[in-house]
């Protein structure tokens, strides 16, 4: 009998018994159940201190910048974006940083899309997230980011829990830094995965790193994460949602004997228990 999961492993309510195939869609690339992501804030100067231990653990992470506050003391230069944050994503986080939910739609628009303008000028690709400035929206705020090119965004909502979210426009992370950070991770690595694809998403501002005297805390998650790297997917924001959103392309036949991957992306499923790749456009009959 097959079963057919949803990102979360829920199975459906019903399916034929007709089906001879047991097929999860529960892997993240690799074949891993489990990813971890990380998330950013503002732009400042401390981006360069934490870059630099990211790249020696082999982390990723994305950065949501202020677009209006590049070259301002203590935030990063313009022309140091790119080259600091290669290997990672780099974010909208609106030009000025204002509270979203109290501006008038045109105001709206003009921060986030000129916060977009501004920094895919200097990265060179499209700039599809974002996190929202003091954490705050609201759901007129929500129902405009489709119209402005946001596909996530990220909020401050922590649920310490490890699942994906049912909303990539209302993206709650796990936790904080500097909230058990290091009790968190090792649960992560511990949670069976029960075929249910886990997140651990962390998110903060590294300058709180250098305000309260605790980098040490990210190099000790950089070596608890390096020593489980295998079973683990590092991956930045907009990998995390492309990922998701190719998963929910993946078309199967009713009798189970056909896996269509209409997606743009490569896809890993789990066969009658064995690790499968679909290439992007592959049809595979059984």
């Amino acid at each position: 009998m097959i079963s057919v999961s949803t990102l979360d492993g829920i199975s459906p309510k019903s399916a034929p018994t007709t089906m001879n195939h047991a097929i999860r869609t529960t892997l993240f690339p690799g074949a891993r159940h489990k990813a971890v992501t990380f998330s950013y804030d503002d732009g400042t100067i401390h981006d360069r201190r934490l870059v630099e231990v990211f790249n020696h653990y082999r982390l990723r992470g994305t950065f949501h910048l202020n677009s209006g506050t590049l070259g301002k003391p203590n935030y990063l230069a313009p022309e140091e974006v790119a080259p600091l944050f290669v290997g990672h994503e780099v974010s909208a986080h609106s030009v000025t940083h204002p509270h979203l939910e109290t501006l008038p739609l045109e105001s709206l628009a003009g921060e986030l899309l000129e916060d977009r303008r501004a920094l895919e000028s200097l990265v060179g690709y499209p700039v599809r997230g974002m996190s929202y400035p003091f954490g705050s929206y609201d759901t007129r705020v929500v129902q405009s980011l489709p119209y402005y090119g946001i596909e996530y965004a990220r909020t401050i909502a922590s649920h310490g829990s490890f699942h994906l979210p049912d909303d990539f426009l209302r993206w709650h992370p796990t936790c904080h830094h500097n909230s058990d950070l290091e009790q968190k991770t090792a649960a992560f690595l511990a949670s069976p995965t029960k075929n249910r694809l886990q997140l651990l998403y962390v998110w903060g501002h590294s300058y709180e790193f250098d305000r309260n005297d605790n980098w040490e805390l990210i190099e000790r998650f950089g070596a608890q994460i390096t020593a489980a790297h295998d079973d683990v997917w590092l991956a930045t924001n907009i990998e995390i949602k492309d990922y998701c959103a190719a998963l929910r392309q993946l078309r199967t036949s009713v009798s189970g004997d056909i896996l269509q991957n209409l997606s743009h992306l490569p896809l890993w499923i789990s066969l009658d228990g064995e690790a499968r790749e679909l290439a992007p456009g592959q049809t595979l009959n059984l």
